[in-house]
């Protein structure tokens, strides 16, 4: 954490939420070590993680009654100090140039959202020849925003309206597939999560629907993003997130009790 020389300036909250992450918890706090507080909200992991979280210093609230991602990020809304947060996810790293750009942010107390995009590490291997995703945003002004919505994917509402969005230059590490039993568990939270949301608005699935996405996303990302210049592991990666578009629409028609539960709850 930040010194007492720096307590004039304005100061920065980074929130990480958890789940079973007790893997690679560790090397994304130490790369958020320069933040003046690290909030970790946990899902009730039953591994090693919050345990690891608290023992490097990070301020750990454990949350066990998931209800989606939205809820979560705005339990660390709740415990966030700083006048700056920027979120964090626990398989996520921050190169050091991307911590200069945010110090620089903070010091010049700038109201704009900003966006990050990620490099994909997928299978031990960094897919650096694949064009990037994300576009995501993830750093704001603490009081600027209302609330966070949505089971998946969820967004920002801010107070006042929209602000200026922004992007880093400097791209997040994303270990986002580190194993084939790790991608199909992720693929199961991910199937489940996704195809409420569709519920909840009203869309039909089925396998025409899935095959179609599916076929749509695998298209984009191993053609157009460029996934097949990433040999095996560009391959998986993209196959992965083809198979989760494919099985969401296929549980709004063939799992619709747990589809239709989920989104209920939010």
């Amino acid at each position: 954490m930040q010194p007492e020389s720096t307590a004039s300036r304005p100061r920065l909250t980074i929130g990480i939420l958890t789940l079973n992450e007790a893997r690679r918890i560790a090397s994304c706090i130490n790369s958020a070590k320069f933040a003046d507080q690290i909030v970790v909200v946990d899902s009730g992991s039953k591994d090693q993680t919050r345990e690891i979280a608290a023992a490097l210093g990070a301020e750990v609230h454990n949350y066990p009654d998931w209800q989606g991602f939205a809820v979560q990020r705005n339990r660390v809304l709740q415990h966030a100090t700083g006048e700056y947060v920027f979120f964090l996810d626990a398989d996520e790293e921050m190169p050091p140039a991307m911590q200069a750009e945010i110090e620089a942010v903070v010091a010049a107390g700038q109201d704009e959202i900003w966006e990050v995009q990620w490099n994909q590490v997928a299978f031990g291997k960094p897919l650096t020849l694949m064009k990037s995703t994300g576009g995501i945003a993830r750093m704001f002004k603490t009081r600027a925003i209302r609330e966070f919505t949505g089971v998946v994917h969820e967004r920002a509402e801010m107070h006042g309206g929209p602000r200026p969005v922004k992007r880093f230059k400097t791209r997040l590490l994303h270990y986002s597939r580190e194993s084939i039993y790790g991608s199909l568990n992720k693929l199961a939270q991910y199937v489940q999560l996704g195809a409420a949301k569709r519920a909840q608005a009203g869309k039909t699935g089925g396998v025409l629907r899935g095959l179609a996405s599916g076929f749509a996303i695998f298209l984009r990302l191993y053609v157009f993003r460029r996934g097949f210049m990433c040999g095996a592991e560009g391959f998986l990666f993209c196959f992965f997130i083809a198979l989760e578009c494919f099985f969401r629409y296929a549980a709004i028609k063939y799992d619709p009790q747990s589809s239709n539960s989920l989104a209920q709850r939010n």
